[in-house]
């Protein structure tokens, strides 16, 4: 059985909560008293989604683009715009599956979420996943004001960052439901590219530093 980490106050299982298997177990990176961040991702990454689990994805995504759309369509952030160039094509998709899909759900699923696997109580659950919801859509603005500031009109635009929230509650659901980040990672995915490739996202993030409107 896997160590127990921390204490038995409940704070601190609030805050971590705790792992009980061994298959789960990986190299100690950080010292023993982060080891549990190891397993969890270890765990998150090794758990290989069943069909029903991408049944579930799917069925997650089309509820998430019957909202998304109409949204995005009446408040004009989506656009119907088809990307034909052939490298652009291939070059968004590959580029998408590493950043942003592998690369942000890693740190705000993977890291921030509790696995199944360690059996953490539900307001131990609901907690990280409001967390990782408000840091995931922070970081988009965070990220066009430091580094990206040529996104600065999309970051900072509300529709984006309301789809954007909207994709991150149903990450965290794939996530939590299939134990694996791969469904993650893949609704991510998906909904990028889509984006990028069919609804004007290439357009917006070739675009320079101007408001759109």
């Amino acid at each position: 059985m896997l160590q127990r980490y921390g204490s038995q106050e409940t704070l601190e299982q609030l805050l971590i909560g705790q792992f009980s298997i061994t298959q789960f177990s990986v190299m100690r990176l950080w010292g023993e008293s982060w080891d549990w961040l190891g397993d969890r991702l270890a765990a998150s990454v090794l758990t290989i989604p069943s069909l029903m689990d991408w049944g579930i994805c799917l069925a997650v995504l089309a509820v998430y683009a019957a909202i998304a759309f109409p949204v995005g369509f009446r408040l004009r952030f989506l656009q119907q715009e088809w990307v034909t160039n052939p490298q652009t094509i291939v070059a968004s998709t590959l580029v998408a599956l590493i950043f942003p899909s592998i690369f942000e759900e890693v740190i705000f699923r993977g890291l921030l979420l509790p696995h199944p696997a360690e059996a953490a109580s539900t307001a131990t659950i609901v907690l990280w996943s409001i967390v990782s919801l408000v840091l995931f859509v922070v970081a988009h603005p965070l990220n066009a004001l430091l580094v990206l500031t040529s996104r600065r009109a999309t970051f900072y635009d509300g529709t984006f960052l309301t789809l954007a929230g909207l994709l991150g509650v149903a990450c965290t659901v794939t996530y939590l439901q299939s134990g694996s980040l791969w469904t993650a990672i893949g609704l991510h995915w998906a909904v990028v590219v889509v984006w990028l490739l069919s609804l004007g996202g290439d357009r917006r993030m070739s675009a320079q530093n101007e408001p759109d409107r």
